[in-house]
């Protein structure tokens, strides 16, 4: 019987490893996005890269505690917690959408601790423009 031999697994030539970089961005925006079933929180730097983000579903709420104003709450926290381990220290708030978590969402990033200079209204309102639709019947 012939001797099995084990190979050890080669490198592949021009495979490279990318190096995590750990960078520090002392200012950034969060941009709150409220709906009426959930709410997103995404902190950028101010060129836009996302930095961190959260929402009330990453969170572990489900269902109609998703759209809760305590939900939008923890998932700012949790969102503004993980860039300020990256050394964000203020940010800029755009709010966007008609949701329960819009001003709960502003206080959960400052109780994180990151100061917040700004606080923008970016929902977007027609002037005019395309049909509604059609009314809700409950």
């Amino acid at each position: 019987m012939a001797k099995q031999e084990q190979k050890a697994p080669q490198k592949k030539a021009g495979v490279r490893v990318k190096k995590k970089i750990s960078r520090t961005v002392p200012a950034g925006i969060a941009h709150v996005k409220a709906t009426f079933n959930n709410t997103t929180v995404a902190i950028t730097d101010l060129a836009g890269n996302v930095v961190s983000w959260s929402s009330a579903g990453r969170s572990n709420f489900a269902g109609s505690r998703k759209s809760s104003a305590f939900a939008a709450t923890v998932a700012a926290q949790n969102a503004a917690r993980d860039a300020m381990a990256l050394g964000m220290k203020e940010c800029e708030v755009n709010l966007n959408g008609p949701g329960a978590g819009r001003e709960s969402a502003v206080r959960g990033l400052m109780s994180a601790g990151l100061s917040v200079s700004i606080i923008r209204d970016k929902t977007p309102v027609p002037h005019n423009g395309c049909r509604p639709r059609k009314r809700r019947r409950v």
